[in-house]
């Protein structure tokens, strides 16, 4: 897939009291994400959050551009997170774009205008930096996922797959990554791509085979399943619609983070959670708590991801993550600092 080639900028800030706070943000093609952060022993302590889903990518599909209102949603949640920066100093900003704007024709003029009005540096940043910041986010997961492991983030426009070496007590200790995918489909991409029909039920099995056939070439290179049937690979989930499968599963009344992050669902429990969310209809997931209206529409289509994930590598368990880039963002920032202060 072609990128816009990444840049490193981070911008440096001195806090003005306290200890020093790290800031990222992730402007997806649904979502835009805020995460201020102080570290705390091996990861940090959360500051501020924000979230709001901006649908960036709403048309893209269609017509390869942003839309005016699509652009328009996104500019006043970034206002939102440049107000948030202001009244909280930080000493480091990373912020990031993905999919939407590494596909969209108009995406640089798009990200240009972003700074010269909020201030906000953003780099589009490559699929492969994509899948590293997912698995930096998700190592210490991986340290209890077995020999093998396969990380997958479905988000608004692409998918991204990491097929890794989970950490085995030798070197620094951290997961290696023997290779990624970047598919480019997500919830939004695939909601639009079958927009006749994403909502319906019973086209359901059409999204999953349209799906699981993008990704057995990436399974013939690595051999996935053969080692999936040697035993000892996980899969690790993080996204939206693996932890909406979570709460499902867990019967959460609603969504809590500290239940969901970390849990580990049986193949059974995880196609069940699947089945139930087919089953509601749009009004339904509208109004389940771990759904809601803003992202009806996009469950069955994440579900659809998901099945043809599960499909093609049926492990026995899926490791469950509320975390993502933003976290992964931090945490390089936090060891970037440490690094500095040793030299």
């Amino acid at each position: 897939m072609e990128c816009h080639a990444q840049s490193d900028e981070v911008t440096e800030k001195r806090p003005r009291s306290g200890p020093p706070a790290f800031a990222a943000l992730d402007l997806g093609t649904n979502n835009c994400r805020l995460l201020v952060g102080a570290p705390s022993g091996d990861g940090f302590r959360v500051l501020d959050s924000f979230s709001r889903i901006v649908r960036l990518g709403e048309g893209l599909h269609h017509t390869g551009r942003l839309s005016p209102g699509a652009m328009e949603r996104a500019l006043g949640a970034l206002h939102g997170c440049a107000a948030r920066l202001a009244r909280r100093p930080v000493r480091a900003l990373r912020a990031i774009a993905t999919e939407a704007c590494r596909r969209a024709a108009n995406g640089p003029e798009f990200l240009a205008r972003v700074r010269r009005e909020t201030g906000l540096p953003i780099d589009v940043i490559s699929t492969r930096e994509e899948a590293e910041l997912a698995l930096e986010s998700c190592a210490s997961l991986l340290a209890r996922a077995g020999r093998r492991a396969l990380l997958f983030d479905i988000g608004g426009g692409s998918t991204e797959l990491a097929w890794v070496r989970a950490p085995d007590g030798g070197g620094n200790g951290r997961p290696e990554l023997v290779g990624y995918l970047s598919l480019p489909l997500g919830v939004v991409t695939l909601a639009e791509h079958f927009a006749d029909s994403a909502g319906d039920p019973s086209h359901f099995p059409r999204m999953v085979e349209h799906v699981k056939a993008q990704l057995e070439p990436f399974d013939k290179i690595h051999c996935i399943s053969h080692e999936i049937r040697r035993g000892g690979v996980h899969l690790l989930g993080t996204s939206g619609t693996v932890t909406t499968l979570a709460g499902l599963a867990l019967d959460l009344p609603r969504y809590a983070r500290n239940l969901v992050d970390g849990a580990v669902l049986t193949r059974e429990a995880a196609a069940a959670a699947v089945g139930r969310l087919r089953e509601m209809g749009r009004d339904g997931l509208a109004r389940h708590p771990c759904v809601g209206p803003e992202r009806a529409e996009f469950v069955l289509p994440g579900c659809a991801v998901f099945a043809a994930i599960h499909a093609l590598w049926p492990a026995p368990e899926v490791v469950v993550a509320d975390r993502g880039l933003r976290e992964g963002m931090l945490l390089r920032l936090i060891r970037a600092e440490r690094a500095r202060h040793r030299r």
